[in-house]
């Protein structure tokens, strides 16, 4: 079928006291998470995105780090391609911290299937349901920055 137009999404990896924030979410099979963050409008640079995004969603304020992570999701090549298969999704997740007095709670903006926002420990990254799932292994070192297709 027809393939929607590729959307860039910006994400945040915010780690604070060996815990990483993260956006609960539900569905019918429990919970699952995601890191903040979302799409890029057009004439937005990547970096007020992300602002705007983690704002919207956490109504946190937060500092932009390095670049750490750049992922592609081609729906029809994973698990859900009946819901996502006209999807093609970019996502560049840039390494962030709060900002003082900064602190997270469930946004005004939420996403739809948004419950709560969450400071998940980083040993406990492999025992919950969180995309992409590269992140079960944890937040340590990527030898790449560029991961290609995957979810």
């Amino acid at each position: 079928g027809q393939m929607k137009p590729i959307r860039n999404s910006i994400k945040a990896i915010i780690i604070r006291d060996r815990h990483v924030l993260l956006i609960k979410n539900i569905d019918k099979d429990g919970f699952w998470y995601v890191f903040p963050g979302g799409g890029q409008n057009a004439g937005e640079d990547m970096l007020a995105a992300l602002r705007r995004e983690c704002f919207e969603e956490t109504g946190i304020s937060i500092s932009v780090g390095p670049l750490r992570l750049v992922r592609e999701y081609i729906g029809r090549n994973h698990e859900f391609p009946e819901s996502d298969g006209d999807v093609h999704q970019v996502e560049l997740y840039f390494e962030c911290g709060l900002v003082s007095g900064s602190e997270p709670k469930n946004g005004e903006m939420r996403d739809t299937n948004q419950v709560d926002v969450e400071w998940v420990s980083l040993e406990s990254l492999g025992s919950v349901r969180v995309y992409p799932k590269l992140f079960q292994k944890g937040l340590g070192d990527f030898h790449t920055i560029y991961v290609g297709d995957i979810n």
